[in-house]
């Protein structure tokens, strides 16, 4: 609907043509920018309400106590696993396992592994590859995250955390809940939710802009001739060509399926959608607020690299 209402908008009341580069870009960005602001605005709410009455101090002791061979980050990636965000919609929950004192690089295990798993995802996969490749899929997306989150842990990197997220308390207001009625409360969720997507919306309109730009001008083909299975460094290209197209799974399977039957190895087209979904230009502009340039950088790099592992194993595996 979503989608209906951009071409809409777009081409019917600013008349711009549906085949002209511009018309395409401009379509691609009222819809994502609809949609991600919506996202955001109902994820922060919900997390809001979630920071007031879960027990997320039990949380956070439940995921340190289970730390035996990395289980709290197995934990973290299974509920990355079973949540259906793409990767900027899952921000506001890593940012929220932040202020509850959650490691950090438990938390990077469930921003990894959220948006390359979700159910649709993986009836998709299943449809176009089987299930044999889709249960290997899930097996790498998992285990992913888990040693991407394990690695950012080792490197404790929680000064390059932005210090706002620090300062926002995570504890439950320290009132007597029955003081507070419900449109109160309801309100005071909503004030928390909008301040922080304020501070995330210019990071996601630049971001989408420039996906937006490269969803419009750049040529469909334009990356087939440089995933052959001849060339030795396509897996490396395809995960770096990737990166700035924003795309959830669910979209960007179809792309893997047609690049594929183009004659695409694939692993390369793995690795292409695995970067695609798991490494954004709007997740970086998002992330950009609340972490600082050098651990972005090394969450990129270590996400990117352990992408192109997995793409050159499933070349080596199924071709």
């Amino acid at each position: 609907m979503l989608e209906r209402f951009a071409d809409w908008l777009v081409f019917n009341v600013l008349s711009f043509s549906a085949s002209s580069h511009f018309g395409k870009a401009a379509s691609f960005f009222v819809y994502d920018v609809i949609k991600i602001v919506a996202l955001l605005l109902v994820i922060n709410y919900l997390m809001a309400i979630i920071r007031y009455y879960l027990p997320i101090e039990k949380i956070r002791d439940f995921l340190a106590s289970h730390k035996f061979f990395g289980f709290d980050h197995i934990l973290a990636a299974m509920l990355g696993a079973i949540t259906p965000f793409c990767s900027c919609s899952s921000i506001p929950l890593f940012i929220g396992f932040l202020e509850a004192g959650i490691p950090l690089g438990v938390t990077f295990s469930f921003l990894i592994t959220s948006p390359l798993i979700n159910e649709v995802a993986i009836v998709l996969l299943a449809g176009f590859f089987g299930w044999k490749i889709t249960l290997f899929y899930i097996l790498a997306a998992l285990i992913l995250g888990v040693i991407g989150g394990m690695v950012l842990r080792y490197l404790k990197m929680e000064k390059y955390v932005a210090s706002y997220i620090w300062q926002i308390k995570s504890k439950k207001i320290n009132v007597k809940k029955s003081k507070r009625g419900f449109l109160t409360l309801l309100l005071m969720f909503w004030r928390e939710g909008w301040a922080l997507t304020k501070k995330l919306l210019l990071y996601i309109i630049i971001g989408i802009a420039i996906s937006s730009a490269i969803h419009g001008y750049v040529p469909t083909g334009f990356f087939e001739g440089y995933m052959t299975s001849h060339n030795i460094f396509a897996v490396p290209i395809a995960t770096l060509v990737a990166i700035p197209l924003y795309v959830n799974s669910v979209g960007a399977i179809p792309v893997m399926q047609a690049l594929v039957a183009k004659g695409v190895p694939l692993g390369t087209a793995m690795s292409f959608m695995m970067a695609a979904v798991a490494l954004s230009l709007p997740e970086a502009m998002i992330l950009k607020k609340v972490m600082k340039t050098k651990l972005l950088i090394y969450f990129f790099g270590i996400t990117a690299l352990s992408i192109i592992i997995i793409g050159y194993l499933f070349n080596f595996f199924f071709n």
